[in-house]
């Protein structure tokens, strides 16, 4: 049976039709399904019983569920959301004194092999549709407000996955995220984070999105980004330049750059200047952040002194610049950390 939820609005009336039911309905339908989030046709309680048994036959209704949860001691907590076809992808609420910020995944698993990123050990299975992106923020909104007694404030997508390797089903569930006829968040609140696709980028531009963007950078020499991301072997410096520029030229949005500190990797005075030369050919902010020591890798966090110390001399340069503590490290919940390892 088709899902429900991969009808268009126009397939929708046009099913309702059928039904013998009349057009009114198939808004009420689409409500229950993008407003609402109902997780079942028995949830649709101002539609006929008859019109919700119709809709059983017809239709089938494949939605995300928790299959389990770890908190940690900061507050942060990590989900482990089942699909319908039994895999499994991770999503994190992250909370603060007046907002919440969700993690969400758009892959199962991940292609790109980032040395220092769990996931990127992960073997990619399959692309997320565009309902279990949508999913993963309807449950975690829920879970906000039952966890913390905040609403959902912003929406990441840094888990599991190269969002820009599943163009078409990210941009639909954000479309579905931030309709007025679905969950009605600003595009705002919403920051995509890529390993760096060029050509995506300028289609980012093209489509004219209004969501942030940010690039996981981590290296600004072409050599040593290789050996930590090969994606830039395809992907260089100069042709992520050429692209966030067009970018901004097209939506107007400043990214960010996305910079982990690893210790003895790229922390010294020479990798500052490398990083404030590519920034200063960008409109941009920087974001360093605390690596997160991972199970597959070597890798150690500098210290908070050295990354302090390299913070500062940006600053100097005029490099406008971030300091992202990590967050969820004890439960494996913290940026690169995502590996399903809660379900072990």
């Amino acid at each position: 049976m088709r899902d429900i939820r991969s009808l268009s609005k126009i397939e929708l009336l046009e099913a309702c039709e059928q039904l013998g039911e009349k057009k009114f309905r198939a808004q009420q339908l689409w409500e229950w399904l993008w407003q609402k989030s109902a997780h079942s046709f028995d949830e649709m309680t101002n539609l006929s019983k008859e019109f919700r048994q119709k809709l059983q036959t017809t239709f089938s209704f494949n939605t995300l569920t928790i299959a389990k949860s770890q908190k940690s001691s900061d507050g942060t907590v990590k989900y482990a959301l089942k699909l319908n076809d039994g895999f499994l992808v991770e999503g994190v609420l992250i909370p603060t004194s007046d907002r919440v910020t969700a993690c969400i995944s758009s892959q199962v698993g991940c292609s790109l092999s980032c040395t220092f990123c769990a996931t990127g050990f992960m073997k990619r299975e399959r692309n997320l549709r565009a309902d279990e992106i949508y999913d993963q923020v309807a449950l975690l909104r829920k879970e906000a407000e039952k966890e913390y007694d905040i609403k959902l404030t912003n929406i990441v997508l840094m888990g599991m996955g190269e969002p820009l390797l599943n163009y078409a089903n990210v941009l639909a569930g954000i479309e579905k995220i931030t309709s007025p006829e679905g969950l009605g968040m600003s595009p705002q609140r919403i920051t995509l984070s890529t390993a760096g696709i060029a050509k995506m980028i300028m289609k980012l531009g093209d489509d004219q999105v209004r969501f942030n963007l940010a690039l996981s950078l981590h290296a600004a020499n072409n050599e040593k980004r290789s050996t930590i991301m090969p994606i830039n072997d395809s992907n260089s410096l100069e042709d992520l330049i050429e692209a966030i520029n067009y970018f901004h030229e097209k939506t107007g949005t400043r990214i960010t750059l996305e910079y982990c500190v690893i210790n003895d990797i790229n922390d010294d005075p020479m990798e500052a200047e490398e990083l404030i030369a590519f920034a200063r050919q960008i409109k941009c902010k920087v974001n360093l952040i605390e690596y997160n020591p991972i199970d597959f890798a070597e890798f150690q966090s500098s210290s908070t002194e050295k990354i302090q110390r390299f913070a500062d001399y940006l600053e100097r340069h005029k490099i406008i610049v971030n300091i992202r503590r990590s967050r969820g490290k004890d439960i494996d919940a913290a940026c690169g950390q995502l590996a399903n390892k809660l379900n072990e």
